[in-house]
């Protein structure tokens, strides 16, 4: 019991709390390299946009497309087997191609963009998602360097009125992002902002979404994934914490699959550097749940064995308290969001065993 508590513990604080400032420092100790190279860059550039019932919102995001500044961009939207106006909408503000398509997923439709696209690079965007006029000419300056495949940029959630603090835990996210794509490449990217060489995209299982699956596999495939900070947008993010724990559940049950069968957990064509950060940032994030469960048993057979025992179990006992007093002080909210976002990991993981995964989409509520 011993051994099962300090092993958890060690790991909870690594992955959570310990791995970010030995980035910090392995950075330094480099040299401080950039977070991605940047270059001019002379390319056709398509931007895909795949979207299912979005006639709330995509005649603003066309119209926010249209006004980016890139000479030669093509935008492409993808109607995956849309009910209501999205197509009609997509023509009337502008774009150069609307796919009416079958349902069959966010990543079909995806891949049904690259197969029409003419642009040597190709970029990604939710619809709900607003990018600043410079963001495109930022995200594609990593392709000066032959290296890269994969650029992902920077996405700020809003929504001020709710609960959610996802907001806090994606400064944090952004952080280690900065880190490894300095050293490395990234572990994981966003789809609100991003963009591949046409030549290194690959088509997926349409469970596996492109923001966990695309980093790695570029990796494996000889790419560098990187980041671009400055190529930003936003997207509105769901309201309540409740609902960002909902969210989590749906995209760990893509998730899962990813690392278990999908080639994530494998390390082969890794260097030892990106295998530490696959681990380090995915692997230990997503078993957690897991963690903490071997964390508090061990407590429990523990916590009269001495004072360290009694304040990890004291410990533990606050967060869960603070998480579920119904408080609004941010500590509380705090704990809230990292008690239920991490049940969410393996809320995922049992959904996906139980009842498999579909394929198809819908936007969580409150985000439009």
């Amino acid at each position: 019991m011993r051994a099962l508590f300090w092993i958890s513990a060690v790991l909870i604080a690594w992955t959570q709390a310990l791995y970010a400032p030995f980035l910090w420092l392995l950075r330094r100790a480099a040299g401080s390299p950039p977070t991605a190279p940047s270059g001019p860059v002379d390319a056709s550039v398509t931007l895909v946009i795949a979207a299912y019932n979005e006639a709330a919102v995509i005649e603003a995001k066309v119209r926010n497309a249209r006004a980016l500044a890139w000479p030669d961009l093509e935008v492409i939207v993808a109607v995956d087997g849309a009910s209501d106006a999205t197509a009609a909408r997509a023509r009337a503000a502008g774009a150069d191609v609307v796919l009416e398509l079958p349902r069959g997923g966010k990543v079909r439709a995806q891949d049904a963009a690259v197969r029409a696209a003419r642009g040597t690079l190709v970029a990604f965007s939710d619809a709900n998602a607003l990018w600043e006029p410079d963001a495109l000419r930022e995200l594609l300056a990593p392709f000066a360097d032959p290296g890269v495949g994969y650029v992902c940029g920077r996405v700020a959630f809003v929504n001020d009125a709710g609960t959610n603090q996802e907001g806090v835990y994606w400064r944090y996210e952004m952080f280690l992002r900065a880190q490894e794509s300095a050293l490395a490449s990234v572990t994981g990217g966003n789809g609100a902002i991003y963009a591949v060489r046409r030549e290194a995209y690959v088509e997926v299982d349409p469970i596996m979404g492109h923001d966990l699956s695309f980093p790695f596999r570029m990796v494996k495939n000889g790419w560098r994934a990187v980041y671009a900070p400055r190529a930003r947008a936003t997207e509105k993010m769901v309201p309540s914490i409740e609902g960002e724990w909902a969210r989590k559940r749906r995209m760990m049950s893509h998730g899962w699959p990813i690392v278990v069968r999908g080639g994530l957990a494998d390390p082969r064509g890794y260097s030892p550097l990106y295998a530490l950060m696959i681990v380090s940032h995915r692997l230990l994030r997503y078993g957690t749940p897991f963690l903490h469960v071997a964390l508090g048993l061990a407590t429990l057979a523990l916590v009269r064995r001495g004072r360290v025992y009694a304040l990890a179990g004291a410990a533990q006992a606050a967060l869960a308290a603070a998480a579920f007093s119904g408080a609004r002080a941010r500590p509380a909210l705090i704990a809230r969001y990292y008690v239920l976002t991490t049940a969410a990991l393996a809320a995922g993981l049992y959904d996906w065993l139980r009842h498999g995964t579909p394929a198809g989409w819908d936007a969580p509520e409150g985000t439009r």
